[in-house]
């Protein structure tokens, strides 16, 4: 527990608050939060976000855990919020979520694989209100739910595509065969109430309005109609409580949820944001994918929610991602090629406008890769000036908090001089169909939304049961800022197709499913999976 309590220690947290994980992690009491803010003056909340990703990622783990390690170079008092990894993607095809190089959170090997179980009683959690519901169609059925209109899928933290659509209750006397489906425990709506809940009372209350089927009659059936969400609750007791962790360099770091920013809302949890905002000056959090994901999320959705609000938004950009946004083929993208990177700036200037979108002035910080040459560097520098965008480069991948010194230090300067309150995309009380329109024309460029014939008559349900007020997330490929992962760069004259809604009443959102979203990835055909090992009591092959 030795380094725990020096991280726990830096935040002005006593044993006391602590509930060990191991050797190497805690969790921490919520009651840590209704303590008085242990340091004068009040913090600042900093917002990682990134351009359209490749499929191998942008660094932003990475840069925003070198990021934190430079400001506590610099003696400022500073925390990291930040999501759990899922083993869909850690197993998948993206490897580990935990940093690289210099910039790593630890233990890696243990926060990319089981960590302190929070996926796993999400997952429990959310398949006992599905194991109940169906228990109650074979038992009687009293509630009178109509088995062709039960929402409530299970989930498992693997990406397994055969699970996508499944029927069960297939042989005598194993109840009512129907047809199902499987997600991904990132997409679940328990997941997202988890990361939402600003405590125990409120997640219960969550739990309680989820909405799970309807009946015969077309009424909404609650999961508080099945009398279990107490033991939901009581499976996810532990799981609510954020937990703590350090980067290589000692830097804190609560490491607490993890909804994907393609089928969710992609961001930390609110408690664990809170817990970095209450016990230091500086709290580094991160939005899944790009700015048109995950941070338009975090804005709508976390801090609409929650009352936050941001000091700074840091927009990573990397030369390899610019090449490819300027044509250049996937397999050169470790070539030189400044023209390729100039054309793939309009990727980069769409999500400066987004940011602009809510009232924020953005940084553009670009993740130096070992390839990227000056001239390109150049290229981004010189359209980031003309912009009128602050600008700074960081290598905290090979230096760690040394590498990104000029970038905390705009990041305090930028605060400084530009914080300024969020400004919505849209109200509670517009239709759903106009918050849909207003995120697609302000995030994505597009012309606005088209829908099927089923998010028709899925709006007008919605609306016309009283749920028009929610939030919307949108699920959406994060390749492309249209809902066609081929079209890169910045792509106009489209229109984004949905395909239709899905109410989550107890995360306060309608999900919008977009394109050819899945909730369920697949594995690639050679897994990550296939490069991991135990050797000598060692995990390798994460990163």
């Amino acid at each position: 527990m030795k380094h725990v309590l020096e991280a726990a220690g830096r935040l002005g947290l006593s044993p006391d608050d602590l509930v060990p994980q191991g050797h190497d992690a805690a969790k921490v009491e919520l009651s840590a939060l209704d303590r008085p803010r242990p340091r004068a003056g009040e913090s600042r909340l900093v917002l990682v976000s990134a351009i359209t990703p490749t499929s191998a990622g942008e660094g932003k783990t990475t840069l925003s855990i070198g990021l934190a390690d430079a400001f506590a170079r610099l003696g400022r008092s500073v925390c990291l919020a930040l999501r759990e990894p899922s083993l869909g993607p850690c197993l998948g095809l993206k490897g580990g979520g935990t940093g690289g190089g210099a910039s790593q959170l630890v233990p890696s090997d243990r926060i990319n694989l089981h960590f302190t179980g929070d996926f796993h009683a999400v997952t429990s959690a959310h398949n006992l209100l599905a194991a109940v519901l169906d228990s109650h169609l074979h038992f009687g059925n009293e509630l009178g739910i109509d088995p062709r209109r039960v929402l409530w899928r299970r989930v498992l933290d693997m990406d397994d595509r055969v699970l996508r659509q499944v029927v069960v209750g297939l042989g005598e006397g194993n109840g009512l065969a129907r047809e199902t489906g499987f997600d991904i425990t990132a997409a679940s709506e328990v997941m997202a109430m988890l990361c939402l809940a600003s405590g125990e009372e409120d997640l219960r209350a969550r739990l309680e309005r989820t909405l799970v089927a309807f009946s015969v009659s077309g009424a909404p059936i609650t999961a508080g109609a099945l009398g279990v969400t107490g033991a939901m609750l009581a499976l996810l007791r532990d799981a609510l409580r954020p937990n703590l962790v350090r980067t290589l360099e000692g830097t804190p770091a609560f490491v607490h949820g993890g909804p994907f920013a393609n089928i969710a809302h992609g961001c930390s949890s609110v408690l664990g944001t809170r817990m970095a905002l209450h016990h230091a000056d500086w709290a580094i959090t991160e939005a899944g994918f790009g700015f048109d994901l995950g941070a338009e999320k975090f804005f709508d959705i976390k801090c609409a929610t929650a009352g936050l609000d941001t000091a700074c938004v840091v927009l990573v950009a990397t030369v390899r991602a610019l090449k490819l946004h300027g044509g250049a083929p996937a397999g050169a993208l470790a070539k030189p090629d400044a023209a390729a990177v100039a054309r793939g700036l309009a990727n980069l200037e769409k999500h400066v406008e987004s940011i602009r979108a809510f009232g924020e002035p953005p940084l553009v910080a670009l993740n130096r890769f070992a390839s990227d040459g000056e001239e390109e560097l150049q290229v981004v520098a010189r359209r980031c000036d003309e912009l009128g965008v602050p600008f700074a480069v960081c290598d905290s991948f090979v230096r760690g908090g040394e590498g990104a010194l000029d970038l905390a230090r705009a990041v305090e300067a930028h605060a400084e001089r530009q914080s300024r309150p969020f400004r919505p995309l849209y109200a509670p009380t517009d239709r759903l169909a106009e918050k849909i329109h207003a995120v697609a024309r302000a995030m994505y460029g597009a012309r606005g939304a088209v829908f099927s014939r089923r998010a028709e008559r899925e709006l007008a349900e919605i609306e016309r049961l009283g749920y028009g007020r929610l939030a919307i997330c949108v699920a959406k490929t994060p390749a492309s800022l249209s809902d066609d992962p081929a079209l890169q760069g910045r792509p106009e004259g489209f229109d984004l197709h949905v395909r239709a809604l899905e109410i989550d009443a107890g995360a306060g959102f309608v999900v919008v499913l977009t394109g050819d979203v899945l909730r369920m990835p697949g594995l690639p055909r050679h897994p990550r999976a296939e490069r991991i090992d135990l050797r000598d009591g060692r995990i390798v092959g994460l990163s």
